[in-house]
């Protein structure tokens, strides 16, 4: 990734050949998400797209966790909160890509959990399921990044 802003989260990469800590990147500016996974460098538009940046072969066959800080504010106060990610990208499809993304989102706010249920890898609308079950008047303390 360039030397434009970034934010990094810490996460886990699990597949057949075990699990290992991972670091994921993502441009502020919101081109792109970037990560490296046994050596290999991985790129892409968004968590689902990764991609090995030397042979453009799709991440797949795989799970990714990460946890996210996502502020909530409530009543014009704003309070920490921890947004949970679990993507499940399904086996090699003929077209390269995973046969399926499976992206399930958890807010740990308040004491509370509101999950987003498994959406097909269309990380803004995970969000908006977990934004509809929030007090009246939430609304989360920043945008998130467009490259999610």
């Amino acid at each position: 990734m360039s030397s434009e802003s970034t934010e990094v989260w810490t996460g886990w990469y699990r597949d057949r050949r075990g699990a290992e800590a991972i670091v994921i990147a993502v441009a502020v500016s919101g081109r792109g998400v970037h990560t490296r996974i046994r050596g290999v460098e991985y790129v892409g538009p968004s968590f689902s797209g990764l991609s090995a940046a030397d042979s453009g072969e799709a991440l797949s066959g795989c799970v990714m966790e990460w946890d996210m800080p996502l502020p909530v504010a409530l009543d014009g106060a704003v309070q920490q909160a921890t947004l949970g990610c679990l993507l499940a990208l399904g086996e090699r499809a003929a077209d390269g890509r995973p046969d399926r993304v499976d992206l399930s989102l958890t807010l740990h706010f308040g004491g509370a959990a509101y999950e987003s249920g498994i959406a097909g890898g269309d990380f803004y609308e995970a969000l908006g399921r977990i934004r509809r079950q929030l007090p009246a008047g939430a609304e989360f303390g920043r945008r998130l990044l467009e490259s999610a």
